[in-house]
């Protein structure tokens, strides 16, 4: 049987909502709406330790964050795993291409990509004079010099000026066609021409955005700049001091409290994703010109969201949907058994997706790996039904948290000030109301603590003794078995 082309569109920090076909009432995203129209989209899908680096490690490894070893964010600790995506692809004879976001250490590791022409966005670590010069973002990235060949050695990727963290804005200050979005694009297809057709290929194509900067082309800011927008989630559980105190900061965790500059960035926020799903539909295209798009397999995920603004919080790493929930369609072309459009309620996490490319490619999982296969529900032979996910991000002031999260419901512990959280996302999908304190939930919030006393056993920080959670830790971003 002919192997798939297998095509893997990532982007970083697209929240699981911000699609049209899943009734956002703003955001436009016509081509991703069609891929799913003719596919599966995964509803429940998840980043369990939602911040770049250990979500892109699950996405690699098909491991939890326990056994990937990352659970915070912390640059500058080398990847050294036994089985990586990719490396099993190669060995297994598909030409493996990758273009965009890696996010790995050192930053031209391949992962076991036969090729990688790298963009990662701004990464302060790697432009730190501290660093080796052959690490440095100036010699590391491909797309910075592509853009200084065409515009001159002073040319920058955050020449507009908002930073990577940033709530402020500016729209694309170089042409359209420069912007690392198209460029992503513009490499992906020179691979399909160019690539070894005697092969099955897999292409990662890896977007930085809808990650800050949110400077997308001026007409892309321009469809949502004077539209009324959806109000942010407004929690009955919220500390609005925090905003008045810490919202005039421009990469505030805390949100932003002037409200025009709010709008403007989640205009730039829409406007980001509007534009990469129009460059989608620029890659698919290309692969229906080249006669290889019903022998593709195509997913399109993201590594975490963004909270924009819900319960006055911006960013991610928070245990909120806004930040741990994430889109996941999957096209297999001809192959789908349920009638499409396909809407699953199964719990997802990122090291699934693994297992279901191999699974899809015809190719031993490896030992180790804690995810599972959706190609068997795609196909319509089995469904897994996971009960519950852990997920979890150590974090500063006392912000530290792990979760349980199921397909109806949600339970939080921040360990180092012993806070509980408890919501029924059923019929608060936008978690705006704390049930903690509430008896009629107690015994389910009393089964899923104790869900999460278990998933902590043995750690090495000393969450939970196997009876109880224990508050006061010193949270970790690196587990000692990685390092």
């Amino acid at each position: 049987m002919k192997k798939p082309n297998i095509i893997l569109l990532m982007c970083d920090q697209f929240r699981g909502d911000c699609l049209s076909f899943k009734g956002h009432p703003d955001v436009k995203t016509p081509y991703l709406d069609t891929l799913a129209s003719t596919g599966a989209s995964f509803d429940n899908t998840y980043s369990s330790c939602p911040s770049c680096i250990p979500a892109r490690a699950a996405l690699f490894t098909g491991k939890s964050q326990k056994n990937h070893g990352r659970v915070g964010y912390e640059d500058g600790i080398p990847w050294n795993y036994d089985h990586m995506l990719a490396e099993e692809l190669s060995s297994n004879g598909y030409q493996t291409q990758c273009i965009g976001k890696m996010h790995v250490d050192p930053p031209r590791l391949s992962c076991g990509f036969n090729n990688v022409k790298l963009h990662d966005g701004y990464l302060g670590y790697y432009r730190s004079n501290l660093i080796p010069h052959y690490q440095h973002q100036e010699v590391t990235d491909d797309y910075l010099y592509y853009l200084k060949n065409i515009e001159g050695q002073a040319a920058d990727f955050n020449a507009t000026g908002p930073e990577c963290n940033s709530w402020i804005t500016h729209p694309w200050i170089y042409e359209e066609k420069l912007h690392p979005t198209n460029w992503v694009v513009d490499e992906s297809i020179r691979f399909l021409k160019t690539r070894d057709r005697t092969k099955p290929f897999f292409l990662m194509s890896s977007f930085v955005r809808p990650h800050q900067p949110f400077d997308a082309p001026k007409n892309y800011f321009d469809m949502y700049k004077d539209k009324t927008l959806r109000e942010p989630a407004m929690g009955d559980w919220i500390d609005k001091t925090l905003t008045e105190k810490y919202g005039h900061i421009k990469d505030s965790i805390y949100g932003c409290k002037d409200k025009d500059l709010r709008h403007e960035a989640m205009c730039g926020y829409y406007a980001c994703i509007t534009h990469i799903d129009h460059q989608i539909g620029r890659l698919i295209t290309s692969l229906m010109e080249d006669g290889t798009f019903d022998n593709s397999i195509i997913l399109f995920l993201s590594d975490h969201g963004e909270l924009l603004f819900d319960n006055n919080l911006y960013r991610k790493v928070f245990p909120y949907e806004g930040s741990t929930h994430v889109p996941l369609i999957i096209h297999v072309g001809n192959n789908i058994k349920h009638k499409p459009p396909f809407r699953s309620d199964t719990l997802v996490e990122l090291r699934d997706i693994m297992p279901t490319i191999l699974d899809f490619a015809g190719i031993k999982i490896p030992n180790g790996v804690d995810g599972f296969s959706l190609a068997q529900e795609i196909y319509g032979n089995k469904k897994n039904n996971r009960e519950y996910l852990h997920g979890e991000h150590s974090f500063h002031s006392n912000l530290s948290n792990h979760f349980i999260v199921t397909t109806r419901d949600k339970f939080i512990w921040y360990s180092e000030k012993n806070e509980e959280q408890y919501f029924n996302l059923k019929e608060d999908p936008r978690e705006e109301h704390n049930l903690i304190n509430n008896i009629s939930y107690k015994d389910r919030i009393d089964y899923l603590r104790k869900c999460l006393v278990k998933e902590l056993v043995g750690r090495e920080e000393g969450y939970s003794d196997g009876i109880n959670l224990k508050d006061g830790c010193t949270p970790l971003n690196s587990l000692s078995h990685i390092l």
